[in-house]
């Protein structure tokens, strides 16, 4: 582990008696300046896949703590089984405001980090409780289908009537999404060699589940109204860019960023060069920092709409801010 940070690791019993896994990385020998939750992607897991976002966060002094969902990496479940996207919910709900109801961390401002799937997970705990957190940073974010994706109605009801027989059927084609999220070689190995990631075809109720939690995602864009950063690669072929720019349009939140950054692809945090990464972590941070400083002096946060003069350099995002 890094120099700095203390890494910890336990596990914890959801409402349904299911031990979930649960860690966390925190700056050692300061006091965190806020808290960091993430909510990882489908298919995907904390301690491993999400441990370069961890590590960064807590550099950047905050308090980062991750859940493995039900069936994800070494929480228990069946692997890849999304029985029910609510209760998914409802368990990061749980372990988080545990963690935000502790003496010490009463004051401390609550963020959410939502990486693809993860991204509708942290737009439904924010519906959950409007204003229990202080702002989101969503990452290449699953939050609404484009349109030349979305099924027919009729085939959503036959979806929905085989889910009641063979729910955990591995039977909806799925093309390789690592090579399609992954630029970096490196790390397309390692997550194949993860064996807390799964790498089966989708189980038809998952399928059906992540379809109906993206639907409800979609018709609730004007409910967000909690601070966030949207952050996706207009190259992103996993999650359509164009889904980010219409929740940053639908969205009723005052304060709003939405960073498009040219030909990056979808694992913004891990999948890109070194360079890249830290480009992005740079945003993340600075866009975090504004935010908890401004809160920490009693200030409020200014809203303006600018406009970067660095849009046509590759290595940098084009950016909306209001």
């Amino acid at each position: 582990m890094e120099e700095g940070i203390k890494y910890e690791e336990e596990f914890i019993l959801n409402s349904r008696g299911i031990k979930l896994f649960t860690c966390s990385w925190l700056p050692q020998n300061r006091e965190p300046k806020a808290l960091a939750f993430i909510c990882h992607g489908y298919a995907m897991e904390c301690s491993i896949s999400m441990r370069g976002t961890g590590i960064q966060l807590a550099k950047a002094g905050y308090a980062v703590h991750g859940i493995d969902y039900q069936g994800h990496g070494k929480s228990e479940g069946l692997q890849g089984f999304v029985a029910n996207f609510d209760e998914l919910v409802d368990d990061c709900f749980d372990h988080f405001s545990n963690i935000c109801e502790r003496k010490e961390n009463r004051r401390k401002m609550k963020y959410l980090f939502g990486e693809s799937m993860g991204g509708a997970v942290a737009l439904h705990l924010h519906r959950k409780t409007p204003n229990f957190w202080d702002g989101a940073v969503l990452v290449a974010p699953m939050c609404k289908i484009a349109e030349e994706m979305k099924p027919s109605p009729v085939v959503i009801k036959i979806l929905t009537l085989l889910t009641r027989v063979i729910p955990t059927w591995r039977v909806i084609p799925t093309e390789d999404i690592v090579d399609k999220a992954v630029k970096r070689p490196e790390w397309r190995e390692e997550i194949r060699k993860n064996p807390y990631c799964y790498k089966g075809k989708v189980r038809l109720k998952t399928g059906y589940e992540l379809l109906r939690a993206s639907l409800d995602t979609e018709v609730n864009l004007h409910q967000v109204s909690l601070p966030f950063l949207v952050v996706h690669g207009d190259a992103d072929t996993v999650t359509d860019p164009k889904v980010s720019h219409c929740l940053y349009e639908s969205a009723s939140s005052e304060d709003k960023t939405l960073k498009i950054y040219p030909g990056m692809w979808h694992a913004l945090t891990s999948g890109e060069s070194q360079e890249h990464i830290d480009l992005v972590f740079s945003d993340i941070v600075s866009w975090l920092d504004r935010r908890t400083e401004f809160a920490n002096t009693g200030m409020e946060t200014e809203h303006k709409t600018s406009h970067d003069p660095r849009l046509h350099t590759p290595l940098h995002a084009k950016e909306l801010t209001l």
